[in-house]
This record gives structure tokens, C-alpha cells and sequence, in this order.
């Protein structure tokens, strides 16, 4: 029986074709051992096991919890989206040199280990904080070793569907569909600065100030220019407060209403003669009050005539910004990429696939997915050669990650034969140096 598996298969359509299945002396996920690399030049899961609480006290324990956290955010990374995956990535040899420690020379933990760790071990109130705190902290890693002259912060949210009876679960008229409503901030750099779970039914601001306060207490003493950008949903007079006593800049949609558009009724009348095919864009800039409001603010209106339409698309921000209302239209709409990278979270890495019954081991997943999302962003605005700079993270899971690799272990080190398809050896080695030159930086700076 034994021989009869080890045979090679065949295929008719070519004789001289055999198939092997040789186990774990192969991987697909070889491009992994990049992004540990990147891990270790910044420290970045090295320091886990003194945040998070250990509930664990026998002497049996196999997997620390740092060991425990790499395999869910390298799984995730990998595109293996919850732990069901784990009992096979438990034998594969990427996954278990990324995760180190006792997974190098035996197995990474199964799939009850693993749903122990997120849906037990993280789901406590500390864990959950502190492990919502480590996005932040990565990005003050990277940033102490390269800092930055501003900050940008961006909020949005977004949909996660719902099936079932998932706790928290709501029908939200908005997205039309039962779901969690998440809550992100992203820096211009396209890195999570924090992110919530709520629940599906709250509005696209609900408790916004668990999200952006811890934030900005990060940065409060770092002296670089600091910038808030949100739409509509976040038009809110305590948030205006809040950035203005936080020495925030800050520009943000307003909806309109009829005192505005009497502000600006002398850009609202049809401009004569023919229309040009180019839009004519006009700005407009003037102190406004609102009721709600502790005092007058400016607002930027921007009217736009386009051929072939009766009437002129009229938005409004609120700001106090004192550059030229062109230039705050052009930063505000800047804020868009906060929706591509809330839109390639998803894609690349799923995020918003939570499939656990408990809305806490929900939250507690969502956190994980930020973590392997700023992994990977970290690699992507850090370490890769200009000629594939624009690469998405979909592009480098499945042309850097997904590299298959031949595992050959010899007595005191094991090498991985790597594919070359889509990455060669030269696009290898750079991104390895470039990774070398911020390690230099990490320990000099």
C-alpha cells in the first residue's frame, strides 16, 4: 500500500509527464519569508508575548502567543482566511519558518489551537484592546526609523455581510443587507491607523471617537503637520472641536442646505452662450455659522457646469485650512483612496469575511486582518523596486507570495529552490536589500 502511494501518477495526454506529492518538501507560499524578513528588520511581532496576557499556565504550552499570532497574520496574508486552514498549513514549510520557535523543526499549531487563540485568548477585554493598539504601534515602528513631516488621517467605513444568526448582526438600509458596519482610519500612506467593529445597524460615524481619539494621542507629541479628511457622514460640530483643540487641519464634506446655496446663488446661474465640451469649475469661499455650531467656519463650495446637464453639481467642505479653495477641493479629494484601500482590504485579503457566530471573535479577526493588511502595505511602500511599486496586494499575493518553492534540508540549514515566473532572482535579491537597508536604519536610528 505504502509503495502504491509513493508511485508517481500519470497522464495520457503525455507519457513522458509524471505527477508527485511530495508533502512538505514543497510550498506555495515561499514569498512569505520576505515579509518575515521585513517583520524582523522593524520588530514587529518580536515584542507580542509582553502585551498580550497569557490565560495558559500548564507546563504543556506548544506555541507562544507570539508564534500564534504570526500564523494568523501570515495565513492571512497568504490568503488562508480563518482558521480552517490551519491543520494543512501546519506542515507546510514557509508557514512554519515565518512562525518560528518550536514550528521550525516540528509543526505550526492546528486548527483548535488556533481557534482557541483568536476566539479565547484574544477575545478577552485586555487582549482585545491591546491587540487593537498594535496597528498603531507597528506604524510608530516604522515611523521612528523613517519619519515623516505630516499625517494624514482618513476615515470611512465599510460592510461586512452577515449570515445567519452572527451576533450583532443588523439590516443596514444604507448597503441594503444584514452586516457589521466597521469603522477604519488610514494614514496617507495606506496604513490602518485603527479600526472598530460595530454593529450593523449604526451610523457610518457611530462612536467615532474610540477610533480617531487614541490616534491622535499617538501623535499628539510628534511634531509633524496633522490633517483630518472625512465626507458627509462626519460632519459633526464636536469632531470640529475635537481637531481644532487637537491642532488638527482638517477638511470635511458638507451637505448642502439653503443658506449655503444662497452663499453661492451667483455661480448657480447658467453660464450663456455654448457650453464647452471641458467643465467650468468654479470656487467659492465664505464664513458660515450652522446653528449647532460654537462658531462661524469656513467653507469651500466648488460648482461644476458640464455640458449637457440642466444644472451644476455643488459640493460643500468645511475647513480651516487657508489655502486657496481650489487647493482644498484637490486635497479634500484626496480622500478617495481611503475607499481603494478599504476596496483592496477586501479583495486581497478578505477582511470583511467574519464568520464567527460571537461578534467579539469577530472583532477579534477583523483586528487580525489590519495587521496582515499593514504587513503587507509595509512591504509594497517600503521595500519594492520602483519598476513594481504599483503593484496591489492582490498582484503580490499571487506573484510574490504564491511562489512555489522545493524545500531541501541539509544538516544545520534548509533551502528553498524558488520558481522563477513572475519574480526572478535580481527582483528577489533587491527587495532583500532594500529590506537589509532599513534593518541599517532601524539599528542605527
Amino acid at each position: 500500500m505504502g509503495e502504491c502511494r509513493k508511485r508517481p501518477l500519470r497522464v495520457r495526454f503525455d507519457g513522458h509527464v509524471k505527477l508527485e506529492f511530495p508533502g512538505a518538501r514543497i510550498t506555495s507560499d515561499a514569498g512569505l519569508l520576505v515579509y518575515r524578513e521585513l517583520d524582523e528588520a522593524f520588530g514587529l511581532t518580536a515584542g507580542f508575548k509582553d502585551l498580550i496576557a497569557e490565560p495558559r499556565t500548564g507546563k504543556n504550552i506548544q506555541h507562544s502567543v507570539t508564534a500564534l499570532l504570526r500564523q494568523s497574520v501570515y495565513g492571512r496574508l497568504a490568503g488562508y482566511e480563518d482558521t480552517n486552514d490551519a491543520e494543512r498549513l501546519r506542515v507546510d514549510p514557509s508557514l512554519r519558518r515565518v512562525v518560528g520557535e518550536r514550528a521550525k523543526n516540528q509543526v505550526a499549531a492546528s486548527t483548535s489551537e488556533m481557534s482557541r487563540f483568536e476566539t479565547e485568548i484574544l477575545a478577552t477585554d485586555d487582549n482585545l484592546n491591546t491587540l487593537t493598539d498594535v496597528c498603531g504601534q507597528w506604524i510608530d515602528h516604522v515611523t521612528k526609523r523613517l519619519p515623516r513631516k505630516h499625517v494624514v488621517l482618513d476615515m470611512d467605513s465599510s460592510e461586512s455581510p452577515t449570515h445567519g444568526q452572527q451576533e450583532g448582526s443588523a439590516y443596514n438600509g444604507h448597503f441594503g443587507r444584514t452586516c457589521y458596519h466597521p469603522l477604519f482610519c488610514f494614514n496617507q500612506d495606506g496604513d490602518v491607523e485603527r479600526a472598530m467593529l460595530r454593529l450593523g445597524n449604526v451610523h457610518s460615524a457611530d462612536d467615532w471617537r474610540s477610533v480617531l481619539e487614541p490616534v491622535v494621542r499617538r501623535y499628539r507629541e510628534q511634531s509633524v503637520e496633522r490633517f483630518f479628511r472625512g465626507d458627509t457622514a462626519f460632519a459633526n460640530p464636536e469632531l470640529y472641536e475635537f481637531l481644532e483643540t487637537e491642532h488638527f487641519f482638517y477638511a470635511i464634506r458638507l451637505k448642502g442646505n439653503n443658506l449655503l446655496h444662497q452663499k453661492i446663488a451667483h455661480l448657480t446661474t447658467r453660464p450663456v452662450g455654448r457650453p464647452s465640451v471641458k467643465p467650468k469649475v468654479l470656487y467659492e469661499s465664505f464664513l458660515y455659522q450652522a446653528q449647532s455650531w460654537n462658531k462661524p467656519r469656513r467653507v469651500v463650495a466648488k460648482v461644476e457646469w458640464h455640458a449637457g446637464e440642466l444644472f451644476p453639481r455643488i459640493g460643500f467642505i468645511v475647513t480651516n485650512l487657508n489655502w486657496h479653495a481650489k487647493r482644498v477641493v484637490r486635497f479634500y479629494n484626496q480622500r478617495g483612496t481611503a475607499e481603494q484601500w478599504i476596496k483592496e482590504g477586501k479583495l486581497a485579503l478578505t477582511w470583511t469575511r467574519l464568520f464567527c457566530h460571537a461578534f467579539r471573535g469577530n472583532a477579534v479577526r477583523l483586528q487580525l486582518f489590519a495587521l496582515a493588511y499593514n504587513l503587507g502595505n509595509f512591504l509594497r511602500r517600503l521595500a519594492l523596486p520602483r519598476k513594481i511599486q504599483q503593484w496591489t496586494l492582490t498582484t503580490l499575493r499571487e506573484k510574490l507570495i504564491k511562489i512555489g518553492a522545493k524545500v531541501i534540508r541539509h544538516a544545520r540549514s534548509i533551502t528553498f529552490q524558488l520558481g522563477e515566473v513572475a519574480v526572478p532572482r535580481e527582483l528577489f535579491e533587491t527587495i532583500l536589500q532594500k529590506i537589509d537597508r532599513l534593518r541599517l536604519v532601524s539599528e542605527t536610528g
